[in-house]
């Protein structure tokens, strides 16, 4: 069965969400999107998004392969991301899952320029990127040297968190990883469905589908979700937090 997620609750606005808001005012508040520009000057993030190219995918297509060549930056401005990787088994992990406001690729433009991808990205759902050049991001770095420590910072963060993900796949239950993966899925969609499979949730937490689908129906029988015909409802996203513990 194919599942997928939402979180109960009252809509989000999105500020850039309805097409009524004109390019001008993506670009105004593209600063307050995306963490990498923040700090950089309304006229420079103009000038560099003016030369990125707005990229749309399909539910399901490939942004780019793992080892495919790495010369863009991609900020996700619709839609949600899956980044996987191939294991020496052959089998494919998935490492996160990225929506609006956050981005990926930043780790190839900081190489050389024989740089390749590390993981293969796609889409999940419906979705748009900006990519941006190598050549572009190193002008934006030499004009605004905070830029790259903002970068420094970003990926600080995901070493931190995929270091994370290696302790508990040695040392936490499974049921426990599944509930925890569940509630940072969740976080990343919002109010919104999320197009995730249990085979796919059960790639991010490391386990088997099998495990996914009964901690699934453990979880209904306690009423903190609800499950549905290709969807499940987080009811209390709070209680998951404490027995993913």
């Amino acid at each position: 069965m194919t599942t997928m997620f939402a979180v109960a609750g009252p809509p989000v606005a999105r500020v850039h969400g309805g097409c009524c808001v004109n390019a001008a005012t993506v670009i105004r508040l593209a600063p307050m999107k995306w963490a990498l520009l923040d700090g950089v000057p309304e006229d420079d993030v103009r000038a560099l998004l003016s030369i990125a190219r707005r990229r749309q995918f399909g539910r399901g297509e490939v942004v780019f392969h793992q080892d495919d060549p790495a010369d863009t930056l991609h900020l996700v401005d619709k839609g949600r991301f899956a980044v996987r990787v191939q294991t020496s088994l052959g089998d494919t992990a998935i490492l996160s899952v990225l929506g609006p406001g956050d981005m990926f690729g930043e780790l190839a433009l900081l190489g050389e320029e024989e740089a390749r991808r590390s993981a293969t990205v796609a889409a999940l759902e419906g979705g748009e990127t900006r990519s941006v050049h190598r050549m572009d991001f190193e002008r934006l770095r030499r004009e605004h040297p905070g830029t790259a420590s903002v970068l420094i910072a970003i990926l600080s963060g995901q070493v931190r968190r995929l270091s994370r993900h290696l302790l508990e796949a040695l040392y936490v239950p499974a049921d426990k990883r599944v509930l925890r993966r569940l509630v940072e899925v969740a976080e990343v969609y919002a109010q919104a469905t999320v197009p995730m499979t249990q085979e796919d949730l059960a790639g991010l937490a490391g386990t088997s589908r099998a495990t996914v689908n009964r901690v699934l129906r453990e979880e209904e029988e306690r009423g903190t979700v609800r499950l549905g015909r290709g969807r499940t409802t987080v009811l209390d996203a709070d209680a998951l937090a404490r027995r993913g513990r």
